[in-house]
């Protein structure tokens, strides 16, 4: 079990990935099953079969009929092998996409819940299309026409967790993480020396903190001191009360009104990076 800071301000990136990853931390189906009302799950991408690394179905959310979906990891090692420890297949991605499409015909929203470390990388997956998966998902999130809210809850990790996080409005965590790759991976590329994940979690600015101050977050729901497993009911209650409040702004939205705030939210993001080349340009 990770190792847990002594106190807040003694949190480090490195320590803040430990607590994403923490076992015990609350699941997909720990929201869905607090937050809403008459879940109904369903299973299958009608391709291929049905995959328990990604769960989703409908339900009521604040008496709403809304479309609920996540990453599933497990609490325990048994667990872990029957949802493939929170990595999905391309089955598990249509799956979504299959949910999401529903939604549209039937304007209901979406709630989106994101926690694996990346999609699976077997490659069963790759002969089945992962990558295309992904990318169709991306495009469909990007023009639906329901209101889209995801919520990082743990990890979120590459394309894996961007698949079905093309939202309105991105929440996260206290003590989640998002990145493009985990820090072990990113470290073994930059440095060959997967030791130094650590520094490579420092230097990628994965923290809920950091990712608000890049613009990519919305808002930062807040965790209990030593992480949201310590107390479930307070953090899915937080969760609930940040759901609410965005989901009632952008469903007075005109349907154009809020594809064209999306469109717009995510050509802004980079905006860092491009004023950083702006300056370098102008010296030059």
């Amino acid at each position: 079990m990770p190792e847990q800071p002594t106190t807040q301000t003694a949190l480090t990136p490195w320590d803040i990935v430990q607590l994403a990853r923490h076992p015990q931390r609350p699941r997909t189906l720990d929201y869905i099953r607090g937050l809403c009302e008459d879940f109904v799950e369903l299973r299958g991408d009608r391709r291929f079969g049905d995959d328990r690394a990604l769960l989703g179905g409908v339900a009521r959310f604040q008496g709403r009929t809304v479309v609920v979906l996540g990453h599933q990891k497990g609490s325990t090692t048994k667990e872990n092998i029957v949802h493939n420890f929170g990595s999905p297949r391309p089955e598990g991605y249509r799956k979504a996409l299959r949910l999401m499409q529903h939604a549209e015909q039937f304007g209901l929203p979406v709630l989106a819940f994101i926690d694996t470390p990346g999609a699976d990388p077997s490659m069963a997956s790759e002969e089945r299309g992962i990558g295309e998966a992904i990318a169709e998902n991306l495009i469909t999130m990007a023009r639906l026409r329901v209101p889209v809210i995801a919520t990082v809850i743990g990890e979120g990790g590459s394309g894996g967790a961007l698949a079905i996080g093309v939202a309105d409005r991105l929440l996260m965590l206290q003590y989640a993480i998002y990145s493009v790759a985990s820090p072990e991976a990113s470290a073994a590329i930059l440095w060959r020396d997967a030791s130094k994940a650590p520094d490579a979690a420092r230097a990628m600015r994965i923290t809920a903190a950091d990712l608000q101050e890049l613009g990519i977050v919305d808002e930062i729901v807040p965790e209990p001191e030593g992480g949201a497993h310590l107390d479930t009911l307070a953090t899915i209650e937080g969760v609930r009360a940040a759901l609410t409040r965005h989901l009632e702004a952008i469903l007075a939205l005109p349907t154009e009104e809020l594809l064209a705030r999306r469109y717009a939210k995510y050509r802004s993001i980079g905006g860092v990076q491009r004023l950083q080349q702006q300056v370098i340009d102008a010296g030059h």
